[in-house]
């Protein structure tokens, strides 16, 4: 089975601009991220997918694969798309790669490829064990809940599902309760079928896309990760970065 590892770097953030391009220990965010999903036993090759030059020349000079898209792309699933019918479209599996998780764990991306050995999975993802109460009535922290096959039956930025009767301090000990992990990965066919699709309501009301997936009938595989990832989506997430350094 062929499989892609697409890491889409945009320069223009809103957040945090030239995100990609910052220095990390003496290398660069995608540098990192390109060198760890490199790691992954189950990736037959890696490329980062951007929409600017600066990128482009930088991934070429420490010897990495990149393919120029389009600026317009709404989410990095349609960045993904793009990326494979330029790079490799025979490619079986693509898995999109976050850009600013520079010490993501290769295990993590094997993971959630190893979900394609049942011919039956359409898109995966990783999934982690909520600890903490910060984490979980944390908004920014998209919840989910997996049915017994281990498929999300819904993700949402509120925390799901409520304890009914119980003080909210005391609902992880009466309850499981899951955060979302931002990989991705999708055989081809249905990366193309997924990106055809208009935004739905609730992928509208959550500012989630994979809402978009399940609402129109997709079924999405979960694993469980024991990892812990680190996004870093503003300056100020630097700190969270000085225990990897």
């Amino acid at each position: 089975m062929k499989i892609i590892g697409i890491i889409p770097a945009r320069y223009a953030s809103t957040r945090f601009p030239a995100k990609p391009l910052i220095d990390i220990g003496g290398k660069s965010m995608i540098q990192r991220v390109y060198v760890q999903a490199k790691k992954a036993k189950s990736l037959t090759d890696v490329v980062v997918a951007t929409d600017d030059k600066r990128i482009e020349e930088h991934v070429k000079s420490f010897g990495g694969n990149v393919v120029m898209t389009s600026e317009s792309h709404q989410s990095g699933t349609d960045r993904c798309f793009e990326a494979i019918n330029t790079f490799c479209k025979d490619a079986d599996v693509v898995i999109n790669i976050q850009g600013d998780e520079p010490f993501i764990h290769p295990e993590q991306i094997d993971l959630v490829a190893s979900c394609f050995a049942s011919a039956d999975v359409q898109i995966a993802t990783l999934v982690k064990k909520i600890a903490t109460e910060e984490e979980l009535f944390n908004v920014n922290i998209p919840k989910v809940i997996l049915n017994k096959n281990k498929e999300a039956v819904l993700f949402s930025r509120q925390t799901i599902p409520h304890i009914r009767g119980k003080e909210m301090a005391d609902w992880l000990k009466n309850y499981i309760f899951y955060k979302h992990i931002g990989i991705y990965a999708y055989r081809t066919k249905v990366l193309a079928e997924i990106t055809a699709l208009k935004q739905s309501t609730l992928e509208l009301a959550e500012a989630l896309e994979q809402l978009r997936w399940l609402e129109n009938g997709y079924k999405i595989k979960v694993e469980i990760t024991d990892f812990e990832s680190v996004a870093i989506d503003t300056p100020e997430d630097l700190k969270k970065l000085a225990k990897f350094l």
